[in-house]
This record gives C-alpha cells, structure tokens and sequence, in this order.
C-alpha cells in the first residue's frame, strides 16, 4: 500500500482500490500516472464511450423536455440541447463526480488535490467542456491531448488540473 497525503492507494492483482480517508486534512495529489498507472489505463476510451452514453441520455432528455416548453424549442432546439446538457453534465459531476456515462465506464473526474469535485469544478469543467464544443479546434486539440499525455488530461482538465480516473470498486 502506497500512502500519498490522505489518499491510500493498494493494488490487488489486476484489480485496484482506492480508499479516500476524508476524515485528515492533509491535501493530496492526483495519483502518479507512471508509479500508479493502473489509475489511468483506458480512461481514454472509457470517456470516448461514456460521451456517447452521455449524448444518447442528453438527447433523449431533451426530446422529453420539449413539451414543457409548449414545443417552442423547436425553433432554437440546438441551444435548448445546449442548456439542457449544461445542467445535465453540471449535477451529476457535481453530485457524483462523473456523468452517468462515466460511471457506467467506472471513470471519475478528481481535481488537482485529488479530491472529487463540487459545484464550482463541475460548472468549471463544463463550461469548458461546452467552450470546446463550440470552438470545434478546441475539442480536436482536447482529444489529441487526452491520448497524448500521462494522465490522459483533456484541454479543460489542463486548465483547472483535474483528471479522470477508473473510478474504485469500493466507490
């Protein structure tokens, strides 16, 4: 068992646990990306598979939305799908420090401390998750970061110095 801060780390076999002490107050660190790599083995592809599960759940709750307001977004329905997947991406990264995509895929976002995240981080993050978006080179230049950096980062996970982790089994 390695013990970084307030956060023990133990690998058992091919399965990991991660145990988060929140009772002390030191702060901690993300996990190494090279001394614990298992924390980031295929995060990558859990995220890309976890947007799309995230894109289906945004669209059909969008969809069902659509009524409520008396069927006027219609007219404006990109910026409704907008709005809508802010709130949706904002509350559960808030609530569960990942969407429910990334939960069905065991991934988890943790800020810099390694700590998950609150409102502000998860509003943070998908602010610049929807900046991205917008600015379609920002979302390539994420992707090409999230494949080609240690900890798997995109660009907003740069910026505010989180990341995403397999999530642990005791979680």
């Amino acid at each position: 068992m390695t013990t970084t801060g307030s956060v023990a780390f133990k690998t058992a076999g091919p399965s990991l646990i991660f145990e988060d002490m929140m009772t002390q107050t030191a702060q901690t660190a993300l996990p190494d990306p090279f001394a614990q790599a298992a924390f980031y083995e295929d995060t990558t592809t859990k995220r890309a598979v976890a947007w799309v599960i995230d894109v289906v759940i945004i669209t059909v709750l969008s969809v069902l939305l659509t009524p409520l307001t008396l069927f006027t977004s219609i007219f404006y329905f990109p910026v409704f799908y907008m709005v809508v997947g802010i709130a949706y991406r904002t509350a559960s990264i808030a609530r569960l420090s990942g969407t429910p995509g990334m939960r069905a895929m065991s991934v988890e976002l943790r800020d810099a401390q390694g700590q998950r995240f609150d409102f502000g981080q998860a509003l943070l993050h998908t602010l610049g998750y929807t900046t991205q978006i917008v600015i379609f080179p920002l979302q390539l230049m994420s992707g090409a970061l999230m494949i080609g950096t240690a900890r798997g980062q995109g660009l907003t996970d740069m910026v505010l110095g989180s990341a995403a982790i397999n999530r642990a089994a005791l979680d």
